[in-house]
C-alpha cells in the first residue's frame, strides 16, 4: 500500500472528506455533525460529497459484484481529497482493509485502489494518529464504560486513541468493562441471519456493561451502539448510548440513542 497523502499543511488544512455512513445518515445524523466539529477543530476543511453505502452488507453476503459497484462510486467521490474520514470503524475498515480484494488482478484499478485505500481513516483514530489530538474542549458529567468495535479494533487497531481523548473530557471518568473488545453480537448481516447467536452474545456483553454501573455506554460503531441500546433497554437498564464523537465534541447533552428527549430528562 502506499504511503500517507503529503502536502504543504502551511499552504492550506488538509481536505477531508466525511463519509457518514447509512447509519449516521438516517439514524443518528448528529454523529456526522459531531464528526465534522471534531475534524474542523483538528484543522481540517471539511466536505460531504454526494455518498452511497460502502459496499459492506453486499460484501459479507457474497454479492462482489454490488460491493464492487458502491467500491467504484466511493472511490470516485472521495479520492480527489487529502484523506477520508468515517465514524465508524465498520466502514474504515471494509474500505481500507476489503477494497484492494475487489480489485486483485486489475492493474488499472489496483494502484489507483491502493493510494486511496491509503489515505482512509477512521475517526478518532485519524484524530490521534494523524493529526495528533491529544486533548479536546468538552465535558460530560458522568462515568462510561466504552465498547471496542471488532473492525476498527481488529482492522485498524483503533483502542488506545479514544480513551486518550476521553480522558481530556471534563468531569468525565471511565470504568473499563470486562471483555470490552469482545463482539457485541451485531456483525451487520450477522444479527440478521443468526439473531439466536447474536442475542446470547448481547446478553452478555449488556451484563459486563451494567456490572461497571457506568452511566453511559460509547463506542466508535453505530450499528453496535443500536444493538446493544437495543437489549439494554429491553432489559430495563438505565443507561444512555452514544457515539463517542458526540461526546467528544461536547454534544453529550442531545438524546441518548433510542431515547426520546422526555425520557433523556428523567434519568
Amino acid at each position: 500500500m502506499t504511503a500517507q497523502p503529503s502536502f504543504d499543511a502551511a499552504l492550506h488544512p488538509p481536505r477531508v472528506g466525511l463519509f457518514c455512513t447509512c447509519l449516521v445518515d438516517t439514524i443518528r445524523p448528529s454523529v456526522g455533525f459531531a464528526a465534522a466539529k471534531l475534524l474542523e477543530e483538528a484543522g481540517c476543511e471539511v466536505d460531504v460529497p454526494a455518498q452511497t453505502c460502502c459496499g459492506q452488507p453486499a460484501f459479507n453476503s457474497g454479492d462482489r459484484a454490488t460491493s464492487r459497484a458502491l467500491a467504484e462510486q466511493v472511490i470516485a467521490a472521495f479520492e480527489n481529497f487529502d484523506y477520508v474520514v468515517a465514524p465508524s470503524g465498520s466502514c474504515a475498515g471494509m474500505i481500507k482493509t476489503h477494497y484492494p480484494e475487489l480489485f486483485t488482478g486489475e492493474p488499472d484499478w489496483s494502484a489507483r485502489v491502493d493510494r486511496f485505500c491509503a489515505k482512509v481513516f477512521e475517526l478518532v483514530s485519524f484524530l490521534v494518529d494523524v493529526r495528533g489530538v491529544t486533548h479536546v474542549d468538552a465535558a460530560y458529567a458522568g462515568t462510561v464504560t466504552y465498547h471496542d468495535s471488532c473492525s476498527g479494533l481488529r482492522e485498524l487497531g483503533v483502542k488506545g486513541q479514544p480513551r486518550r481523548l476521553l480522558a481530556s473530557v471534563a468531569g468525565l471518568s471511565v470504568a473499563e468493562m470486562n471483555d470490552a473488545d469482545t463482539c457485541c453480537g451485531f456483525g451487520g448481516t450477522f444479527c440478521v441471519k443468526y439473531p439466536d447467536v447474536s442475542n446470547a452474545i448481547v446478553e452478555k456483553k449488556a451484563a459486563n456493561i451494567a456490572a461497571t454501573g457506568a452511566d453511559t455506554l460509547l463506542a466508535g460503531d453505530l450499528g453496535c451502539l443500536m444493538n446493544m441500546a437495543g437489549k439494554l433497554q429491553r432489559e430495563g437498564h438505565a443507561i444512555k448510548v452514544r457515539h463517542v464523537a458526540e461526546v467528544l465534541a461536547g454534544m453529550g447533552e442531545d438524546p441518548a440513542l433510542g431515547m426520546p428527549a422526555a425520557a433523556e430528562a428523567k434519568r
